[in-house]
């Protein structure tokens, strides 16, 4: 542990991106206390504001204070991100080691389920569970994590079978152990470290998604506030109040590339032939 702590502290990209991804964090949390301003309340004589001591930065079209929307909307990115790659990591990991372990048809049948599924883009989920459902932060949830399902059985399918073809597995195999004991033991430990790294790539592209759902309205309502329905609501204000897509616009952009230079780090870091091959 000590040894991956230290070479951890070396590596820029992990680095910066545990920053980048603490900040996230650190202002949802902080957003669960406290906030500057209450984050729906409504101020039309004090709109457009641009930022100042009393607005941080800025008010919105309807006098709203931007920061505190800001806080409060990484709680929604955060939500999202969580959920949806828990139920893709959950399931595909399920679906991924019965393939490995299972072979022949099931392997052929969760693969082409795989692809299927690939077929079916989160937006393009979003907006047909929209329509019988309702748009919602549940139904971003839903379709995002339906779109990870196939991401992490792939990995994970590919992952355990190179660990089945080990010499250990095999001589587990002729000790008596069962498939569901081999894969406990021995396969999920093993396979651990992509799935890691996967995590934290799904995580940032989970963020991108709901902002791009909650931009199209699909996403979180009403008066919940969201970075993507803030870009929403800044852009008939371009000319009048461009910094209002610029925020929402920086925090979504930090956020991603924080989680994705933590999985890049990460994949140097539990891998190190990878870098000792980049160094």
């Amino acid at each position: 542990m000590s040894g991956f702590v230290s070479r951890a502290r070396r590596h820029p990209s992990f680095v910066v991106g545990a920053l980048l991804t603490a900040l996230l964090v650190a202002a949802a949390l902080l957003s669960l206390v406290w906030s500057p301003w209450p984050p729906a309340d409504i101020d039309i004589p004090h709109k457009l504001q641009p930022p100042s001591a009393t607005h941080w930065l800025g008010t919105d079209s309807l006098g709203r204070d931007v920061a505190s929307q800001l806080l409060v909307g990484s709680r929604s990115s955060i939500v999202v991100g969580v959920v949806a790659v828990g139920i893709g990591l959950g399931l595909g990991v399920l679906l991924g080691s019965l393939a490995a372990a299972r072979r022949g048809w099931v392997e052929e049948a969760v693969m082409r389920a795989s692809d299927f599924t690939f077929a079916f883009p989160a937006l393009l989920s979003a907006i047909m569970l929209s329509a019988i459902y309702g748009p919602g932060l549940v139904t971003s949830i839903v379709a995002i994590g339906i779109f990870n399902v196939p991401v992490f059985a792939r990995i994970t399918r590919a992952s355990a079978n190179a660990v089945w073809a080990r010499e250990y597995v095999l001589a587990a195999r002729s000790a008596g152990k069962g498939p569901l004991r081999i894969t406990l033991d021995h396969v999920l430990p093993n396979i651990a470290s992509p799935l890691i790294v996967q995590a934290t790539i799904s995580f940032a592209t989970a963020i991108l998604a709901e902002a791009a759902l909650s931009y199209l309205g699909l996403g979180t309502q009403p008066p919940q506030p969201s970075w993507g329905r803030m870009l929403n609501d800044a852009q008939a204000q371009m000319f009048q109040a461009p910094l209002l897509a610029v925020w929402p616009g920086l925090a979504i952009v930090f956020s991603v590339l924080g989680l994705n230079l933590l999985g890049d780090g990460l994949r140097d870091l539990l891998d190190p032939r990878l870098a000792r091959r980049r160094g």
